[in-house]
């Protein structure tokens, strides 16, 4: 997902900002299903890849779509910019988006 933000965001925040929202939307049950997991963080062309299960996988956009700030102070706004059931093809994917 692409990263719109003034500031360029720790990774640790970024993933306490999307378990935060997973949390207060679908619960701890729900949160815990969704077994989301950071991949690949790229600080400098605001790119996070994470990973959750297939069965969550709209809960999960869902929750990122909503967040709008990170630690109540910064404003964010993350879009999905690539779905992909491998990594092999979210890179290739990515890598074709960027060219």
């Amino acid at each position: 997902m692409h990263i719109d933000s003034v500031q360029h965001l720790d990774e640790k925040r970024l993933m306490k900002a999307i378990w935060g929202k997973v949390y207060q939307l679908f619960g701890e049950v729900g949160a815990s299903q969704t077994a989301l997991s950071k991949i690949d963080y790229n600080k400098e062309q605001a790119i996070l890849v994470i990973r959750c299960s297939h069965k969550r996988l709209e809960s999960t956009i869902a929750a990122t779509a909503a967040i709008t700030e990170v630690d109540d102070e910064e404003s964010v706004a993350l879009r999905v910019v690539a779905v992909s059931g491998t990594l092999k093809a979210l890179r290739n994917k990515l890598s074709k988006r960027q060219c």
